[in-house]
């Protein structure tokens, strides 16, 4: 039975995800004045929808509950219904028009994030401040001399601003040396530590992992009120997209590699973990999935939302756009090699469970 409740959530996180960002887009092609042929949730076949009253745009529920797409006059300039008129679509519209359509799909996505991060820090949210909570017993950190109520200034040399830059500095450090982390004592004085970590083999959601653990404790109390919720929604969303940001450094330098990396069944393997820690979990998760969808399609790659806006960065330097046909092949192209790179990540999620 749970597997089906977590399914029914992972379609859930994702179908709300995707609506989010595809309305981005949509409302800005409206506003814009773009003809927009369907706006639809999930790919394949479709199942229900309708059409608009004034007849221009379909909206569609399709049989496959993963992705959607909303579909654009001008986008596809070797099927465009050439019956449009010319002023109504995409390529016709301005570079700085063209920017906004692209990009607040995954503005939508930030706002989505910031939105539940509000709500969160209204409830309730733990500080985002690197301050120590403790060691745990029997792990390097305990006898380090380390202490209840450092601040965390840097870790293997690299500037700590929140929680999150730790666990990611944590996670990406070479387990085979000692980490380096420098902390602000209470009584003001700068010191710092080399720790060794020790390795633990643990079971999430089905799945063996091999962790690294230094026994460093970052639980904090919880903080809620107005404030605390207009401060938290931006901290931890910049927050996070920072780490996105070095994330994807790291794995153009190899210190993360495509094993890292989480597909659908991946996604799908963490939702059911974090539904077995409650709704506040699932909520949170809804939140950081957009932001890695939102700050994914803004990278300058092609067939995502950052090629589309390389080539209006590129026509505002050479002074004219690029051809439609050019840059249509180019983005074909990038969406193969992305289904190519889909595959992989989905067969690498499917050999952990093993």
């Amino acid at each position: 039975m749970h597997i089906i409740i977590n399914l029914i959530l992972f379609v859930l996180i994702l179908g709300i995800i995707v609506f989010v960002h595809e309305f981005g887009h949509f409302i800005f092609a409206k506003l814009m004045g773009v003809y927009v042929y369907e706006f639809s949730i999930g790919m394949g076949p479709r199942l229900f929808g309708w059409k608009s009253k004034n007849g221009e745009t379909d909206y569609n529920v399709r049989l496959i509950p993963i992705g959607g797409f909303c579909s654009l006059a001008g986008e596809d300039v070797e099927n465009d219904d050439k019956s449009i008129k010319k002023d109504r679509k995409l390529q016709a519209k301005k570079p700085w028009q063209r920017f906004l359509i692209m990009f607040m799909g995954p503005g939508f996505n930030f706002l989505l994030a910031l939105i539940i991060f509000f709500f969160i820090g209204l409830i309730g949210a733990p500080s985002t401040e690197p301050i120590l909570y403790g060691t745990v017993k029997n792990y390097p950190a305990y006898s380090s001399g380390l202490s209840k109520g450092d601040l965390i200034k840097s870790i293997n040399g690299h500037n700590i601003y929140t929680m999150d830059d730790v666990s990611l500095y944590l996670a990406v450090a070479d387990h085979k040396k000692p980490v380096s982390i420098k902390v602000e004592k209470k009584d003001g004085s700068i010191k710092t530590y080399n720790i060794n970590s020790k390795k633990k083999t643990v079971k999430v959601s089905g799945q063996k992992q091999t962790t690294y653990k230094y026994g460093i404790s970052l639980k904090t109390k919880t903080k809620k009120g107005l404030g605390n919720a207009i401060s938290y929604m931006f901290v931890k969303t910049g927050s996070l997209f920072r780490q996105m940001f070095i994330t994807v450094g790291y794995l153009f330098t190899g210190k993360v590699g495509l094993n890292d990396l989480s597909g659908p069944v991946g996604i799908y393997s963490i939702v059911g973990e974090e539904a077995s820690q409650g709704f506040a979990a699932l909520v949170y998760l809804l939140a950081y999935l957009s932001i890695n969808v939102g700050f994914l399609n803004l990278l300058p790659l092609p067939a995502f939302d950052g090629g589309h806006i390389l080539f209006i960065i590129i026509e505002l330097i050479k002074g004219s756009p690029v051809k439609p046909e050019t840059e249509a092949k180019v983005h074909t192209v990038g969406f193969a090699l992305l289904m190519i790179l889909m595959i992989v990540i989905t067969v690498n999620d499917i050999l952990r469970f093993f």
